[in-house]
């Protein structure tokens, strides 16, 4: 009996990371849906992509709004969604957010503070709920939630960016809640490395494919009984 085809759904991926993730997914055959809350960005990114998997031969990817720092648009992609499927096999929570004004821990405003642990960390948990009922119809289920050594209590922190620091020290507190709440998935955070997007600037050390493969290779190769660890390079390292 042929296998079925595996479902992802990737957030925050009409760039950087989570667009690499879509389209390495894609070539390993998974149907993609890439999360993205600007439609015109993420119509854009789905258009591209398809226009290379035509040329490539590899699979679909739809675009899907959704705004994770909104309970209301995450309600509503999880219906969109339903119109496409019944089944979702890996949920990849990758989209988040730094702000520039993240500098210091000592004049970190209530709103900074606020916004970016409602997205970063929240935001991960209300599109895992939602997300849940489509994943408990596949056969190895698994949530791979991006995060960061900079969210690492290991060693202590360095007072770069603490805001954002702390939202993903609480996303691995999310994960292994997570990990614990549904033993037959696997529920695994990442730290992609310092990778050149965006966020993480010029001077970065890795590309963006090369931050991309570790959260792949949870989201479709790893271990289904690895579940509530932290990884970076496809190894455990403490959090």
């Amino acid at each position: 009996m042929p296998r079925k085809q595996r479902i992802a759904l990737v957030t925050g991926a009409n760039k950087g990371i989570g667009f690499e993730v879509v389209r390495q997914l894609a070539r390993e055959g998974f149907r993609v849906f890439l999360g993205a809350r600007n439609q015109d960005a993420g119509r854009a990114a789905a258009e591209k992509l398809n226009r290379e998997g035509a040329k490539e031969g590899y699979s679909e990817v739809t675009f899907i709004e959704i705004d994770i720092a909104q309970p209301e648009s995450i309600q509503r992609a999880a219906s969109e969604f339903s119109q496409e499927s019944d089944r979702l096999d890996a949920l990849i929570n990758n989209a988040g957010i730094l702000s520039d004004d993240d500098k210091n821990i000592l004049t970190i405003t209530p709103e900074l503070f606020e916004s970016t642990l409602l997205t970063n960390t929240l935001g991960a948990l209300l599109v895992a709920q939602a997300f849940v009922p489509f994943l408990q119809k596949s056969e190895a289920p698994r949530i791979v939630n991006v995060s960061s050594g900079g969210g690492q209590l290991t060693d202590g922190a360095d007072g770069w960016a603490p805001t954002y620091c702390i939202s993903k020290t609480a996303l691995n507190g999310v994960t292994v809640q997570l990990a614990a709440a549904l033993p037959k998935f696997a529920v695994n955070s990442v730290c992609p490395g310092w990778v050149r997007t965006e966020m993480g600037g010029a001077g970065a050390t890795r590309s963006v494919a090369e931050g991309a493969t570790g959260i792949v290779w949870l989201a479709a190769e790893a271990p289904q009984d690895q579940s509530g660890k932290f990884f970076r390079d496809r190894k455990v390292i403490a959090w």
